[in-house]
């Protein structure tokens, strides 16, 4: 269950329910290490996908469409849930997704101002017990009808450079485009992920550091997995600032791995 980091769906296509989802996604990759019958594995990520926010693909949809497809119960092993990136947080009703406009905006920046202005969530308002607290009912639901089962929060990759206050990426009109001020969007990246761990910890579920294994391959590096507006790898293949192909099959072979399947 996740949103587009989850899907990679493209831009442009057609679904029955409006939920997309690329070969190259990080599940379909999994699937194919891990899962010798590929229909052993759902995967009801949605592009806007979110934890409670708004009225699309929330967890709570996304949950209710895996139970009625009989998604969860004694056989289940594993229910990854990557989410929270496109909720608002606090009482901004910023977004950190799908706009980028606040790391594009070259006036006023994407500072630490920036949730004030409504222009980012509220990073102080995402912590764990918040987390928590959001997903707590459909975490509960799962392990109570998949009680085998690892229950766990994917993070997000590494999209931009650690440890700087500016942000880069690559346009097809335009070039390299670098925010020098983006300390409140990298600062609700870094919060979004402390709230993880800290709310799998509460909620005795388990969290994969996806950054740990995209390390230094952020948008605009030597090697990025991160797609920017240029590229056979977007927008057809994937959204912009969201992980490419490559960084799909790292998310993969990660999980694969810490999952022992």
């Amino acid at each position: 269950m996740g949103d587009s980091y989850t899907a990679t769906a493209p831009l442009i296509g057609q679904s029955d329910d409006g939920c997309m989802h690329s070969a190259n996604s990080w599940p379909n990759q999994l699937a194919a290490l891990g899962i010798p019958d590929r229909s052993e594995m759902l995967d009801t990520s949605c592009n806007g996908g979110t934890i409670d926010t708004g009225d699309g693909w929330t967890l709570l949809h996304q949950a209710r469409k895996a139970a009625d497809r009989n998604a969860f119960g004694p056989a289940t092993r594993a229910v990854l849930i990557q989410l929270g990136m496109n909720d608002t947080w606090g009482g901004s009703a910023g977004r950190a997704f799908p706009s980028v406009d606040c790391l594009l905006d070259v006036v006023r920046g994407c500072g630490l101002d920036a949730a004030d202005q409504n222009r980012l969530p509220d990073y102080r308002a995402v912590t764990g017990d918040a987390y928590a607290a959001r997903i707590r009912e459909v975490v509960d639901y799962v392990r109570y009808y998949a009680p085998a089962a690892t229950v766990a929060i994917v993070g997000y990759p590494e999209i931009f450079a650690p440890d700087q206050p500016a942000a880069c990426m690559d346009l097809a009109v335009g070039g390299r485009v670098v925010q020098p001020r983006a300390e409140g969007y990298l600062a609700y990246l870094d919060r979004l992920q402390d709230a993880q761990r800290d709310a799998a910890q509460q909620l005795g579920i388990r969290f994969f550091d996806v950054r740990s294994v995209t390390a230094g391959h952020g948008s605009c590096t030597a090697a990025p997995w991160i797609s920017g507006l240029t590229g056979d790898d977007s927008p057809f293949a994937g959204a912009p600032v969201h992980p490419n192909a490559a960084g799909n099959t790292a998310v993969a072979t990660g999980v694969e791995r810490w999952l022992g399947l």
